[in-house]
This record gives structure tokens, C-alpha cells and sequence, in this order.
């Protein structure tokens, strides 16, 4: 489920401070039930696999990365440590000099940060740069859950158009194919 801004905002994390110039896209509820100390799992779940989507969401995928490696949004020189600092670069010592946590396998998101209720990885591309911030919160059942904040920083005038202009597939297929895909791996 679709999260307001605030849901992300009203918590304390650390990543307020060392992404402040980039922009909430969306924020989501994760159907991942579970206790105060679970986040660990769900990164290893995220993480483990080379797992794909199916249908139209794969289908989107695919004809991203194509149009990626046509126009050479994708290429080393367009990512971190070429076109934009690693957020890595921003870490107090605390952070840089802890475990980062893995990355992830099926999209190339490389982890930025690892605590005991967040988990950041990031992505850059001639488009955008993007951070996926992963929260363990309190739920409203007495638990805790996941929520993914995903914040952008696009590049220039392109980035913003292409970021407006893939928004509505993003919010109607892919992130809510994704929280689905998430919550059947959690419950299995």
C-alpha cells in the first residue's frame, strides 16, 4: 500500500541528514509482518535470489534496460564513482566503517548502509540517482513491518522528464507488483 511522504518523514533516520538533497518519489507499506528484530531477514530476502517479475512488470524491465543499453543510460560512466559521488562518500565513521549489507542481485543496487531498522542501496544512471531506503517500523498491530522510501535526485532537465513521465507505470504496475512479489517471498 501507497504511503503519504509523512509515513517516511515522522521517523528519525539517519538518512534525513546525508541525502537531503534528494526527493521522496514514494513511500510504501512492505506486507512483511514480523518483530522488532526482523529487518536482517527481509534484507537477506531482497537480496538472496536473482528471483525476476513476470508479466507486464518484466515486460517493462526489459524494455527499460534495452532502451538503457540502446541510448547508453546504463554504461560505466554514467553511474557511481563516474557521473555522481557513492552516498557511501557521505557516511559519518559509524556507518562507512560497519557491515554495508549486500546488494542486491536482480537490479543493480549497490548497499550504502546497514542498521538494525534501515537498510540503503543506491543506483545511479544517466537518468537519475536513486536511493531504496528500507525501514523497519512499528505496525499497527503491535508489530513491525517493512516500508521502502524511494528518493530521487534526477539528472537535469531529461531525468525529470523521464522520472514525470515513467511515474504513473511505476505507481500502477511495477512498485505494487514489487510489494506483492515482497510479501508472497515473506509469507513462503
Amino acid at each position: 500500500m501507497r504511503l503519504p511522504r509523512t509515513a517516511h518523514t515522522a521517523h528519525p533516520w539517519r538518512i534525513h541528514t546525508l541525502a537531503s538533497d534528494f526527493r521522496i518519489e514514494d513511500v510504501w507499506a512492505l506486507p512483511t509482518p514480523g518483530g522488532p528484530d526482523d529487518l536482517p531477514r527481509l534484507v537477506r530476502q531482497m537480496t538472496s535470489g536473482e528471483e525476476r517479475f513476470s508479466g507486464a512488470t518484466q515486460a517493462l524491465f526489459a524494455l527499460r534496460w534495452k532502451i538503457g543499453k540502446l541510448l547508453g543510460w546504463d554504461g560505466p560512466d554514467s553511474g557511481l564513482g563516474a557521473r555522481v559521488r557513492t552516498v557511501r562518500d557521505r557516511l559519518p565513521a559509524d556507518l562507512r566503517d560497519a557491515p554495508r549489507g549486500p546488494d542486491l542481485r536482480a537490479v543493480p543496487l549497490t548497499s550504502v548502509y546497514l542498521t538494525d531498522n534501515e537498510w540503503v542501496s543506491e543506483l545511479a544512471n544517466r537518468t537519475v540517482h536513486t536511493l531504496m531506503h528500507i525501514g523497519w517500523v512499528p505496525s499497527e498491530d503491535g508489530g513491525h513491518r517493512g516500508q521502502m522510501t524511494v528518493l530521487v535526485k534526477p539528472n537535469g532537465l531529461f531525468g525529470k522528464l523521464y522520472m514525470a513521465a515513467i511515474r504513473p507505470l511505476r505507481h500502477h504496475v511495477v512498485d505494487p507488483a514489487l510489494v506483492r512479489k515482497i510479501g508472497r517471498e515473506w509469507r513462503a
